[in-house]
């Protein structure tokens, strides 16, 4: 078999070190994948890079990416140019991590968050914009008042996106249930108010579950299901949602489990997937080497599975467990003291 190859962005601001970390952990495991680097995105001159960097996107199996504070543009071609529409988040409690709950030990659930429309198009603009329009509010039953200083924002949820995202999220659920997971789909949206887009979702997703006999189906109004999500997140195994719930609920759930900073995801597509972190670029840290590399090292476990390296995923992923559980090389946010480059190095020797 050919040698994989996959795209390293480091991304914006702190998260360059955490990616620096994960990628000591990769060349140790010395597997059959060639890393294509590119410098962190401040340092990118906008166009060459950028053009390079999509480039060398087509041209391979996958792409590790750390995140983004603008600066690294490549991302809008992962996930609108690669048509990545399933954003995978799990949360996973690994013993020893930092959970604000009393008893966070067995929560194991995923999050597939739609990862193309919704509100995330950038539909948005000054009201006046909308004068020729004459749209009518359902609940005041008047034209909508487009005189007054503001701004509007538009909503999309189509039915080829909700329906792929929907069956992506069904057959998730059938592979954890031959693992021994429950073999239930939850569905969350706003769909008691919202009720032409979100009730359009959570009806595409209803039908589409109902094709998959050997799942279970449940719906919730997603502020119901926030409150789930923190006192009963046990009860939880696959939930799909549409973008903007899904990216909120998401970093709720990694709250329950230790913070963002073990909170790894995977965006996939019908032909490509990337992989990345769910936190953000951490600003504030920059420099200080103390940024947790969980995340991010997770989220390659993710990359390695989908690459076809199962054996070599589940060695990573008990490797970062381990460290967690024996509790002496953690990173700050989990209550410990050590560097990023501690960490990677303790992830090594636990290999």
């Amino acid at each position: 078999m050919a040698a994989k190859k996959v795209v390293v962005l480091p991304g914006d601001d702190a998260v360059p070190e955490a990616m620096a970390a994960a990628m000591e952990v990769l060349g140790a495991m010395k597997l059959d994948i060639e890393y294509v680097q590119f410098p962190p995105g401040e340092r990118w001159k906008r166009g060459d890079t950028e053009v390079r960097a999509r480039a060398a996107i087509d041209a391979s199996d996958s792409t590790l990416f750390g995140a983004t504070s603008g600066k690294t543009n490549a991302i809008l071609h992962l996930r609108w140019g690669r048509q990545t529409y399933a954003n995978v988040r799990p949360a996973r409690y690994m013993k020893g991590a930092l959970s604000p709950l009393r008893s966070p030990e067995g929560i194991d659930f995923v999050i597939v968050r739609e990862n193309l429309e919704d509100l995330y198009l950038g539909l948005e603009g000054p009201l006046s914009e909308l004068r020729p329009l004459k749209a009518q509010s359902r609940f005041l039953r008047a034209p909508l008042d487009t005189s007054a200083e503001g701004r509007y924002a538009i909503k999309v949820i189509t039915e080829r996106n909700t329906r792929r995202v929907a069956a992506f999220a069904c057959e998730l659920a059938l592979k954890r249930k031959r693992a021994g997971g429950p073999g239930k789909v939850t569905c969350t949206s706003k769909y008691n108010m919202l009720r032409e887009s979100d009730g359009f979702f959570r009806a595409i997703v209803e039908e589409t579950v109902a094709g998959f006999p050997e799942l279970r189906y449940e719906q919730f109004i997603v502020d119901d299901f926030a409150r789930r999500v923190v006192q009963s997140p046990h009860e939880l195994d696959v939930v799909v949602a549409p973008n903007l719930y899904g990216d909120i609920l998401s970093d709720a759930a990694a709250g329950t489990v230790g913070g963002l900073g073990v909170a790894p995801s995977g965006c996939y597509g019908d032909d490509y997937a990337y992989f990345e972190s769910v936190h953000g670029t951490a600003p504030d840290i920059q420099g200080l080497g103390i940024i947790n590399p969980t995340a991010t090292i997770l989220s390659a476990a993710m990359m390695l599975d989908y690459l076809g390296f199962a054996e070599a995923s589940t060695r990573l992923e008990r490797a970062v467990r381990t460290i967690y559980a024996e509790g002496k090389t953690l990173t700050p946010d989990q209550g410990g003291h050590a560097k990023t480059e501690e960490f990677a190095r303790a992830v090594v020797a636990n290999l």
